[in-house]
């Protein structure tokens, strides 16, 4: 099994490496794409339509979300991403 983590370089850029991290970047791509369209009615993607992203919060999250629910689902993807980040070694390269 691949072991996930973050790496910090001195540049300043971030990699997720690995399965979890990489789940956990698509996450936090997906919590601000929903915040967007909250904030400005803008879609990101076409493919990130209201239903979808709701459909794609509830696969992170286990919770059945509609169009309707795209604040609560913000706030639930938050504390899963918050919980998986507590669970992926951090690296710092100098």
């Amino acid at each position: 099994m691949t072991q996930s983590k973050i790496i910090k370089t001195a540049s300043g850029a971030v990699l997720y490496e690995g399965p979890d991290a990489t789940r956990l970047y698509a996450a936090v791509v997906l919590r601000q794409a929903i915040s967007t369209y909250l904030k400005c009615g803008m879609l990101v993607s076409r493919m990130y339509t209201p239903k979808r992203m709701a459909e794609a919060a509830g696969q992170y999250t286990g919770k059945p979300y509609t169009s309707r629910h795209l604040a609560r689902a913000v706030e639930d993807l938050h504390q899963w991403i918050v919980a998986a980040k507590a669970n992926i070694p951090v690296e710092t390269q100098s």
